[in-house]
């Protein structure tokens, strides 16, 4: 019986390669990534709608390597995301979505806190990736700011839901920024949080050899 947590999580990834290689799908791209994603979810079509914008993950993880700040849109991320090894290269997880000055703001302006948050965030001037899971209109707010010349190191655009989702995710594949993101309503908190570990176990060079 399999029972500490790190033989838990070895048999699992060993399990979804043998699973993925019995499906025909032999050359999974960033397989780590891909991998954990499947182990969050124990949902195999990760390995066919994740989309990746050019050399997108070496650019996460450099920014990693480099003490960039994570940005999400739900403190249920922020939970999720290790702290520890993002701490030690000098970089922090940040969520304003519950801060009283983007409620007010966004009560005044009558937007969405995801909007706020992501304009609060931009406005800080610092080098930083975004891991959007659950608010399409953080991911839209997002690719305006983009449009407007702001630049983040990567964005993670995995919202789960039914409006405005598929158009938010479209939307970033079309920008000039590295982006990681899906063509599936699926996502959510946990996805982005597990996507943002895999890339700080790469950058930490402690991942599991798959």
């Amino acid at each position: 019986m399999v029972s500490s947590a790190e033989a838990i999580e070895k048999e699992s990834f060993r399990i979804i390669k043998q699973e993925l290689m019995q499906a025909g799908k032999k050359d999974v791209p960033y397989p780590l990534l891909v991998y954990r994603l499947i182990h969050t979810t124990a949902d195999f079509e990760w390995a066919d709608t994740l989309r990746f914008s050019c050399g997108a993950v070496e650019k996460g993880v450099q920014a990693i390597k480099d003490g960039c700040d994570i940005i999400t849109d739900t403190n249920m991320a922020l939970a999720g995301i290790n702290k520890n090894v993002l701490k030690a290269f000098g970089g922090c997880v940040q969520c304003f979505m519950a801060d009283e000055d983007v409620a007010k703001r966004a009560k005044a302006e009558n937007l969405t806190r995801a909007v706020i948050s992501m304009r609060k965030a931009a406005a800080l001037g610092k080098r930083q990736i975004f891991a959007i899971g659950n608010a399409p209109t953080a991911l839209l707010e997002l690719c305006t700011l983009i449009q407007n010349g702001f630049k983040p190191a990567l964005v993670i655009g995995l919202p789960v839901g039914f409006v405005n989702v598929m158009a938010a995710k479209h939307k970033i594949q079309q920008s000039n920024i590295p982006y990681i993101t899906n063509e599936s309503r699926k996502g959510g908190s946990n996805v982005v949080a597990a996507a943002c570990n895999a890339l700080l176990y790469m950058a930490e060079g402690s991942h599991l050899n798959v």
